[in-house]
């Protein structure tokens, strides 16, 4: 089997971090989804589901946090590019079954990079408001599982996984 050694694109030649230089990258319509999930105990999540946490409605906050992470993403992760995102969609779920809350974040724009970080970000943001909306009843919560499972668009195509 042949191995490629693939270059590490936010390196250069002397070992600098560089943002990467995208202007001759032809702009495209790339989309994002991100997954991940925050597994609590029970009566943590039936207080979510209910509506009964006193610091108000977890999935709505939690849901706004997601959102305007993503559009934050390039101040909190120092190589990406700032993108006007075109849309973003954060989904929360309640799983009775596995009692965890489960979060799918969707980001789309069309543009010379794509938006994968902007996506596990509105995830990520998304799992730690549930859980900062919960410790005070929960502190034994588990953010898991935060991994990207789909991307469209840019010169490498589609990735799928899940």
């Amino acid at each position: 089997m042949l191995f490629r050694k693939k270059r590490l694109t936010h390196i250069d030649k002397d070992g600098n971090a560089v943002m990467v230089d995208v202007s001759d990258k032809k702009s495209t319509t790339r989309e994002a989804i991100a997954k991940g999930s925050v597994t609590m105990d029970r009566a943590t999540l039936k207080m979510i589901d209910k509506g009964t946490n006193k610091k108000g409605d977890v999935l709505a906050v939690a849901q706004l946090a997601g959102i305007q992470a993503a559009k934050r993403t390039s101040d909190l992760i120092p190589l990406c590019h700032p993108l006007s995102l075109s849309s973003v969609k954060v989904d929360l779920e309640v799983d009775r079954e596995t009692s965890a809350v489960h979060i799918t974040a969707t980001c789309k724009v069309t543009a010379q990079t794509g938006v994968e970080m902007e996506a596990l970000t509105a995830v990520s943001a998304a799992a730690l408001t549930v859980y900062d909306m919960c410790k005070a009843v929960d502190r034994a919560m588990h953010i898991t599982n935060i991994r990207l499972v789909k991307k469209t668009g840019g010169k490498s195509g589609t990735f799928e996984q899940e």
